[in-house]
């Protein structure tokens, strides 16, 4: 008789504090790229133009992302604004600079996130295992 080792799900879903993480990540990026708006006001030409407007639509872009997180293109969406910020470095270096530090912090995001889905799948997580006697 062999024993097969079955892989139980976790007691707790991971990925649902990720998307919990994923979403306050998105908050503060919006505080950040919105503190951006006096960097265009007094160094770029103004609010009112396309660079402003720019960063007002990725501000609110982060905050709406917040709600929607389950869905399968959220991610790539991320990553295309995080991709719209470094490109910022043309208008304004600083603003390209935050577009790379938070860039940064999503790649390694995504990676960990990686890491556990296929911790999860081996059954390797602490919350997978079988309590000692």
């Amino acid at each position: 008789m062999s024993e097969e080792k079955t892989v139980r799900p976790p007691a707790k879903d991971p990925m649902k504090s990720f998307r919990g993480v994923m979403a306050g990540t998105l908050i503060c990026e919006a505080i950040t790229v919105g503190l951006a708006l006096p960097v265009i006001a007094n160094l770029g030409g103004g609010i009112g133009t396309l660079a402003g407007w720019g960063i007002i639509v990725i501000a609110v872009l982060h905050v709406l992302l917040c709600g929607v997180l389950k869905r399968r293109w959220a991610v790539p969406v991320i990553l295309v604004l995080q991709v719209a910020l470094v490109v910022y470095f043309v208008e304004q270096v600083a603003i390209g600079i935050i577009g790379l530090l938070f860039l940064a912090f999503w790649l390694w995001a995504l990676w960990l996130r990686n890491d556990v889905a296929r911790r999860m799948a081996e059954g390797r997580l602490p919350s997978q295992q079988q309590p000692s006697e």
